[in-house]
């Protein structure tokens, strides 16, 4: 049975998104909350960490033993994470537990305790998160490189600044939950075995009565694409390089997607096959498309020793611009494959499918159905690719390495 998209907006303006699939057991809610890392003001970058952990340590009258105690009782799997513009929470479930478990996020976004004393635990997890770091620096080198790709603060590191983090206080961040849980700018979209009417007059009778506040504009400072380079004295050079996209609302964007699935799709793409098989420059190569509502940029990592830092480099920088050149029918069909293999597998979890749906009602007002967007991918074709990287070359690169040598660009 097909699945069924539905979409309803609370009396305050916060839209409900619901994908009903009556063939499986588990249903999955995943919270749109517009409290992300570029909406905090100056000096808390990291606040959004440090509340994303806070508000889950007590919520509703109950302590953070007691609230523990509840979800695992109703076997919840749940996850948290920070981006740009959303703290996004997400929950997977039996499908006769979703009631209660919304009952229960609705206590900790509207209730949260906001203890003082828990308050410290959240900011040193937040603390050692970033000091982490620096034993991951394909994490690492990939937030520096939004940082310096996207206009600030849209680009602001996620996971925060150590200085902002060792200054901020419970009171800024309680401030700033107060300020950007804006309940009518809230997305909640639910997928798996529900009815839809009883998930929106739930969600009506938890949110609705919550007043409607005005969201802060956003002033955006991009600066010129540049090279940075991060001195670090270890045996690896990690460089990433990032270069413009089209974002999910332009018509070329399954184009767009299947370029880089060309350029970065698996072991056969040119960038594994160019770089590490060819010259065995490095020892990991890989791009992705990576989107915010504002723009979007295909950023790429490789993982090489100083004395194949440079080489790597250019070899990447070459295979970037050789797209534009050609590509083989059997390039295209592995690409498209590569897309829609992640739509099956997309299919059969349903807290994927609720944060895919959350997603598009953010960046297109409206959520995707699998076969509207496998249809698209099908269109694609070896003329339509060419003739989107002839219109828009990769001819504008950022590009940032840690390391102990630099490169030159």
């Amino acid at each position: 049975m097909p699945e069924i998209i539905n979409t309803h907006k609370l009396s305050n303006g916060m839209t409900i998104v619901g994908i009903e699939l009556p063939a499986v057991q588990s249903a999955a809610f995943e919270f749109l909350i517009p409290a992300g890392a570029a909406v905090t003001p100056d000096g808390c970058c990291g606040a959004p960490t440090i509340i994303e952990d806070w508000i889950f340590r007590g919520a509703g009258g109950k302590s953070t033993r007691e609230l523990n105690d509840l979800m695992d009782g109703l076997g919840l799997q749940h996850g948290s994470s920070v981006d740009s513009k959303h703290l996004t929470l997400a929950v997977a479930m039996q499908a006769e537990k979703l009631s209660k478990a919304i009952d229960i996020y609705a206590d900790i976004i509207l209730r949260p305790s906001l203890d003082s004393q828990q308050f410290e635990f959240s900011r040193q997890l937040a603390l050692q998160s970033l000091l982490s770091l620096d034993d991951d620096p394909r994490h690492k080198i990939i937030l520096l490189l939004r940082e310096h790709f996207y206009p600030d603060p849209l680009g602001r590191n996620t996971i925060g600044k150590q200085e902002d983090l060792q200054n901020l206080t419970d009171t800024q961040c309680r401030q700033i939950v107060a300020q950007n849980f804006r309940i009518n700018d809230c997305v909640l979209a639910a997928a798996g075995k529900l009815d839809f009417k009883n998930l929106c007059d739930q969600a009506e009778k938890l949110f609705g009565s919550q007043q409607s506040k005005t969201s802060n504009e956003i002033i955006q400072n991009r600066k010129p694409l540049g090279y940075t380079h991060y001195q670090y004295e270890g045996a690896q050079v990690h460089i990433g390089i990032m270069t413009d996209s089209i974002t999910p609302t332009h018509p070329q964007y399954y184009n767009a997607r299947v370029a880089v699935a060309v350029l970065s799709g698996g072991m056969s793409s040119r960038l594994f096959t160019e770089v590490r098989e060819k010259r065995g420059l490095c020892y990991a190569v890989g791009a992705n498309y990576h989107s915010l509502k504002e723009m979007a940029g295909i950023a790429c990592y490789a993982g090489t020793t100083p004395d194949k830092a440079q080489q790597t480099y250019d070899v990447i920088i070459e295979e970037f611009k050789k797209l534009s050149d050609g590509i083989a029918q059997e390039e295209l069909v592995r690409a498209k494959i590569g897309l829609q293999s992640l739509l099956v597998m997309q299919s059969e979890s349903t807290i994927a499918r609720s944060g895919a749906a959350a997603t598009d009602y953010y960046m297109l007002g409206k959520a995707r159905s699998l076969d509207e967007v496998k249809a698209s991918i099908e269109k694609v074709t070896v003329d339509s690719v060419i003739d989107y990287l002839k219109k828009n070359p990769f001819d504008n690169f950022c590009s940032v390495t840690i390391g102990p040598t630099e490169i030159k660009i």
